[in-house]
């Protein structure tokens, strides 16, 4: 199974994250700049809430994708305020006819002193764990 792992971060919380499961997976992650240049089944997309919404780096990300090149999407990511990039996600993957899975890993990121230390270790701990089992279901 061919997997890949792409983050956007503005504060370094889910480049952290990425990083993390990227070690775990033995996959390196890689920021959104960098394209998708091999077929993948799973890409895990890492990203968070900028001003409510996706950033339009994101989304110009996403419509970059080839649906030929990624078998599906596995959002992760955190924010301080809110729960879920999921639905934001969604909505720009189903314009490119990719589908997202319905499984995602989320947490609190720390912003402005809100959620201090947070993706913590625990979290990332609970991202890797996210991942190694939906991976296992895949087999």
């Amino acid at each position: 199974m061919n997997i890949a792992i792409r983050y956007y971060s503005q504060t370094g919380n889910t480049k952290k994250m990425a990083e993390s499961l990227g070690d775990a997976l033995g996959i390196q992650a890689l920021p959104i700049d960098e394209p998708i240049t091999e077929p993948v089944d799973i890409l895990f997309l890492g990203n968070s809430y900028y001003a409510f919404s996706i950033a339009p780096e994101v989304r110009e990300f996403i419509q970059s994708l080839d649906k030929e090149m990624v078998g599906r999407i596995v959002n992760f990511g955190s924010a301080a305020m809110l729960n879920s990039t999921w639905g934001k996600v969604k909505k720009e993957v189903d314009k490119k006819g990719i589908p997202l899975d319905q499984e995602e890993f989320h947490c609190k990121g720390q912003f402005k002193g809100i959620h201090k230390g947070r993706p913590n270790q625990e979290d990332i701990n609970h991202l890797i764990d996210f991942a190694k089992q939906l991976l296992e279901k895949e087999k």
